[in-house]
């Protein structure tokens, strides 16, 4: 079983309806982030450019899959993206808020791509299974 197909309980999680269910949710929180983006009157025009900055967090798989993972996972965590929200609605900051609401969206659309969470052995290694082609 690879990394990214740890069991509970003896259940694979990738196989599983859980995957599924948490791609749904990915795209549930894409729909979100966007309505709040355009609700805190972010600039549609930029909306796509802004959706792929994020992914500047890769650049870490320079050094190596762990830090890598270890970059990558610190910009790609719900936990970010709602933080930046609720810092720029408490002191009245749009730009900030809709930096959240844009990392919101980006992981809800990674998300929903089955693009999850590294594990330090690979790229591919990710907590909704293994994605890309086997080697």
């Amino acid at each position: 079983m690879a990394a990214a197909d740890k069991a509970v309980d003896g259940v694979a999680l990738a196989g599983s309806w859980v995957r599924g269910w948490l791609r749904l949710e990915g795209a549930a929180a894409f729909v979100a982030g966007l309505a709040l983006f355009g609700w805190l009157g972010g600039p549609w025009l930029l909306a796509i450019p802004f959706l792929l900055v994020p992914d500047f967090s890769m650049v870490g798989y320079l050094r190596g899959p762990r830090v890598g993972a270890v970059t990558y996972n610190a910009v790609h965590n719900w936990a970010v993206g709602l933080g930046l929200i609720a810092v720029g609605l408490a002191v009245d900051s749009a730009p900030i808020a809709i930096a959240g609401a844009i990392l919101v969206a980006h992981v809800g659309m990674d998300r929903a791509a089955g693009y999850g969470l590294k594990f330090p052995t690979s790229f591919g290694d990710t907590h909704l299974g293994r994605i890309g082609h086997e080697t």
